[in-house]
């Protein structure tokens, strides 16, 4: 199939692509890497009337530290973080997460921005920006707001922006020392989309036990999932074997997996416990610098 016929509008700068937004509403989808919007639209399960081409902003590239925090513009390609110094450095867990989103094609195309947009539960950035605690800089016609990550997503393919609202960038808290993340994803094969996916974000305190944590969980839930409960069962530990187990053992009795063909509800409930484990225990080994 072909996509239905539509008008194609590429703004030469922000304030333009806002313009035909709040013009158009939701008539109108933004183009960034166009890896879930393209297809979607071949099949005809997107038919939008109007595509807006972000690809000639560059001040949607930022990926920098400054004002404390990492900002990461919404036209950020996975392979950029990929292929990242900084983020191999003082952000693994962002690191991890990027090198394992599906293909080299899709990585290189594929935007931050547009993938935690498209809401999938199975993508990765959700649960990494989760557990990160993340913030989104959302912007429109009449002035700009700052959408905290657990205030994103409302279901399946559905966040609350509204239509004429454009991400510019997420932000992140900037690293600091006895901190340290991870993420584990188990797929079918290479390039796959997760059967279950765990990101871990950890802040040692000066006594050594863990003064702040994300947990982050993908494709287990209708959204990407915070286990906000092992988070807090790990909270002011030493974060040893048996508190991670507890902590695991939470996150998983959090998640809500639905059986298909990558396993059953029991199954992949038991690799959140897991991967839960895997995460947080690699979290804490680069907080404290053993790795």
């Amino acid at each position: 199939m072909i996509p239905a016929a539509f008008d194609y509008h590429r703004p030469a700068s922000l304030a333009d692509a806002l313009s035909v937004l709040d013009e158009l509403g939701w008539d109108a989808k933004l183009l960034a890497g166009g890896q879930s919007l393209i297809p979607a639209m071949r099949f005809r399960l997107a038919e939008p009337t109007a595509i807006v081409d972000l690809n000639g902003l560059a001040e949607l590239e930022r990926f920098e530290e400054a004002d404390g925090y990492l900002h990461i513009g919404a036209l950020v390609r996975h392979a950029t973080i990929a292929d990242s110094g900084l983020a191999r450095e003082r952000y693994p867990l962002l690191a991890d997460a990027a090198a394992v989103i599906a293909d080299p094609l899709v990585r290189n195309r594929g935007t931050v921005g547009g993938s935690l947009i498209h809401a999938d539960p199975a993508g990765d950035w959700g649960s990494v920006m989760l557990a990160y605690r993340a913030e989104l800089a959302v912007r429109r016609v009449d002035g700009d707001r700052i959408v905290p990550i657990d205030e994103l997503f409302v279901t399946t393919f559905m966040t609350s922006l509204e239509p004429s609202e454009l991400v510019t960038s997420v932000r992140i808290p900037a690293a600091g020392t006895g901190q340290g993340g991870a993420y584990e994803k188990l797929e079918r094969k290479v390039g796959d989309f997760a059967t279950v996916g765990v990101a871990a974000q950890i802040a040692l305190a000066p006594d050594g036990t863990v003064g702040a944590v994300g947990i982050g969980l993908t494709a287990v839930g209708a959204t990407n999932l915070r286990a906000a409960a092992a988070e807090q069962e790990l909270l002011g530990s030493s974060a040893d074997e048996a508190a991670i187990a507890s902590a695991a053992a939470r996150a998983a009795a959090e998640s809500n997996p639905s059986a298909d063909g990558r396993g059953s509800e029991e199954y992949k409930r038991d690799m959140v416990r897991v991967l839960t484990a895997r995460a947080l225990r690699r979290s804490v080994e680069r907080a404290r610098g053993t790795v």
